[in-house]
């Protein structure tokens, strides 16, 4: 048995391998963040193609949540349908199926009067100036994660995926560069990561207690001053207790700068957040090749491995995956002939 085709379980959820298509925003959406019957076909591809599971794309907990004004949404009971859509034809084609809920906070595009962020400090030097969030609007938008959070259990999804990493909302409360309170939600990691155990803890009460919840995270900002591993790996011990069950690793977003990328290069920082929260970690980053891939997992570097771009590439990687590692993999009967 080859560590890539094991299974994985966490909670009630058993992936049937350890390949995770990662959220990953396709800008097809209408204003009104209405999943369309591309979006179904997109993901039911990758089903089919033998990934384990599938996470769909940032999906907005509100308008200003969203990062552009193509981006899906879950701030309506309208969407649940169209969501539902997606999590049936995921499962028929043998997958298992997650949603990321989000706040673009800093970073959102769409077309909305205003937008919020712990600090009025804006992404970079031409971008809109954020509002400064009142303690009011935090309460207003861990409601409006729990309302998402509702929806997505409505829809038919097996996990759900809360988004604190690449420079958005949660993430920007997260490290020291975005977050200059002087409040309770601000200054010490305690205070920083205040946000993020109100979300938690608000998910928790309409998410299905044996369903897990998974947080995305930026373990490194890449910028002096900014948070690293070790820091998102403190705070992440602070709020586990209150219902993470999974850690997705990812790194950079929250300024512009942009990291120096190779295959693999976001596996060490995932490495220091499972050794240090005693949590299981999907991490990846370019990764492409399936030996490397296994390697990663059976050194246990990662629980399970992500792989964005090449799955944009290739929908069918897992089956061939299987190949390459001289693995018998059973493929949809109705592609046995090509085997």
């Amino acid at each position: 048995m080859q560590k890539l085709f094991s299974e994985f379980k966490v909670k009630n959820l058993t992936l049937k391998n350890r390949i995770v298509m990662p959220p990953m925003c396709m800008y097809c959406a209408p204003e009104t963040g209405m999943v369309t019957k591309w979006h179904t076909t997109h993901y039911a591809t990758r089903a089919v193609g033998g990934v384990g599971l599938i996470i769909v794309e940032a999906t907005g907990v509100s308008p200003e949540g969203r990062l552009t004004s193509r981006d899906l949404g879950i701030w309506s009971d309208d969407h649940i349908r169209g969501l539902s859509e997606i999590a049936e034809a995921v499962h028929q084609c043998g997958a298992k199926v997650g949603i990321q809920l989000n706040h673009g906070g800093r970073k959102c595009e769409a077309n909305v009067a205003e937008i919020e962020a712990p600090s009025a400090i804006p992404y970079q030097e031409g971008s809109k100036v954020p509002k400064e969030m009142t303690k009011g609007d935090i309460r207003d938008t861990v409601e409006e994660f729990k309302a998402a959070a509702e929806r997505a259990e409505k829809a038919g999804f097996d996990i759900i995926e809360i988004h604190a990493a690449h420079g958005y909302l949660l993430n920007e409360f997260l490290s020291p560069l975005t977050n200059h309170r002087t409040d309770e939600y601000g200054g010490s990691p305690e205070n920083r990561v205040r946000i993020l155990r109100e979300v938690i803890d608000a998910v928790r009460t309409v998410w299905p207690e044996e369903k897990p919840i998974e947080i995305r995270v930026t373990a490194e900002d890449y910028q002096e001053g900014g948070n690293h591993a070790e820091d998102l790996a403190l705070m992440i011990n602070l709020v586990k207790a209150n219902g993470i069950d999974l850690v997705n690793v990812s790194t950079g977003g929250l300024v512009p700068v942009t990291p120096k990328a190779f295959p693999g290069y976001q596996i060490p920082h995932g490495e220091v957040i499972k050794n240090l929260t005693g949590l299981p970690v999907i991490a990846g980053g370019m990764l492409s090749d399936a030996k490397e891939v296994n390697h990663i997992l059976e050194q246990e570097k990662a629980d399970a491995a992500y792989l964005g771009r090449e799955l944009l590439r290739n929908p069918y990687w897992a089956l061939q995956a299987a190949k390459v590692l001289d693995y018998d993999l059973t493929w949809p009967e109705q592609y046995q002939r090509a085997k």
